[in-house]
């Protein structure tokens, strides 16, 4: 008997054939709905919009170029300048809020984003722009600031809260100008994400007219500050993080989460928007040298505490004082108080950065 080798199995025989990947895919259902593109809202501030047709078309042709939905576009009100819009928003599922408008509107959309996970996108249109200015965000570029918003990263910064007792608290508009007495039990407490002030810069908030930030921008203020530089001091009473201070007379005291303030000043060089603490600084010069010395120190950004400007940091501030001041939050004047208290949320907000 002759055995013969068959050679490899399977060898002289067709091999079948593999089906191509495209029959294990499920067919098109052409019924079925395109994919969801995400969804902007935008809550603007109609008295900083000049053409506010145009400038809804402008940021639905934005949009589209970005493959996005055309966005929901809210106006805000004398009564609710912002927080019960960015809510209604985030009822109807929107990826992104954008306040449109200046710090006040920044600020009162961020009451309501705080603390959940919808970022929010910053459209500067105001004349401080101070938490676009420290994010990098293009102010005056409708388009280019809404493709960061839409584009960027998502970055979680502090969120600030003023809890105040006010004397005569009043409503302020988008720019810190007073408007009306609140009527019915006031605000009490009042989120801010730049700084916080009692005192010379509150001062300073509530005497600049609208119309030369309108004419000059932000230098205006400094035309005004020009005049108070000799707004009488007052002592303070104060604890940072329950420890109690020096009392000390001062022309004021402000609260920083973020260090640039308006015109690029950096008042307070360590500040980090996102490490879970305020800083603050206490400013009580006496004379025109004293007050010299004072801008040749911010300006040279120095951080080293000088006889009339006293640099500290913490999680809690309380102050007291004897009389009535102004406070300010993000450049909007709140009122008087003698007694208020600053503290921090950790990154509490996400906002859309380069």
């Amino acid at each position: 008997m002759v055995l013969t080798d068959p050679g490899p199995r399977g060898r002289g025989r067709h091999r079948a054939r593999r089906p191509p990947r495209s029959a294990f895919r499920p067919e098109a259902d052409p019924e079925a709905e395109p994919p969801r593109r995400p969804r902007a809202a935008v809550v603007v501030n109609p008295t900083k919009v000049d053409d506010l047709a145009a400038t809804r078309a402008s940021l639905a042709q934005a949009s589209a170029r970005l493959g996005w939905d055309d966005p929901v576009v809210l106006e805000t009100t004398a009564e609710d300048p912002g927080t019960g819009q960015a809510r209604l928003a985030l009822e109807q599922g929107v990826d992104l809020v954008c306040p449109l408008g200046g710090d006040g509107t920044t600020r009162a959309v961020a009451a309501a984003l705080a603390g959940t996970r919808t970022p929010m996108g910053l459209l500067p249109r105001g004349t401080g722009n101070l938490l676009a200015r420290n994010l990098d965000i293009p102010a005056g570029d409708l388009e280019a600031a809404f493709e960061v918003a839409c584009t960027g990263r998502n970055r979680a910064i502090d969120v600030a809260w003023l809890d105040l007792d006010p004397v005569a608290e009043v409503v302020a508009d988008d720019e810190g100008q007073a408007e009306e007495p609140v009527r019915g039990e006031p605000v009490r407490r009042h989120p801010f994400l730049v700084m916080a002030g009692m005192g010379f810069d509150a001062e300073i908030m509530g005497s600049t007219s609208e119309g030369l930030k309108k004419s000059v921008g932000w230098p205006a203020y400094f035309a005004t500050g020009l005049g108070k530089i000799f707004v009488r001091r007052f002592k303070i009473r104060w604890s940072v993080d329950g420890q109690e201070q020096t009392p000390v007379a001062a022309r004021t005291i402000v609260f920083g989460n973020c260090g640039t303030l308006t015109g690029g000043i950096q008042l307070m060089p360590s500040a980090q928007i996102d490490d879970g603490r305020l800083d603050c600084v206490v400013v009580s010069p006496r004379t025109i040298v004293g007050w010299a010395s004072l801008a040749g120190s911010v300006l040279s950004r120095s951080e080293r505490d000088m006889p009339h400007l006293a640099r500290t940091s913490g999680e809690r501030f309380e102050v007291e004082v004897d009389e009535p001041h102004p406070v300010q939050v993000d450049g909007d004047v709140l009122g008087e108080a003698r007694h208020v208290v600053a503290t921090i949320d950790r990154q509490a907000l996400i906002v859309r950065s380069r």
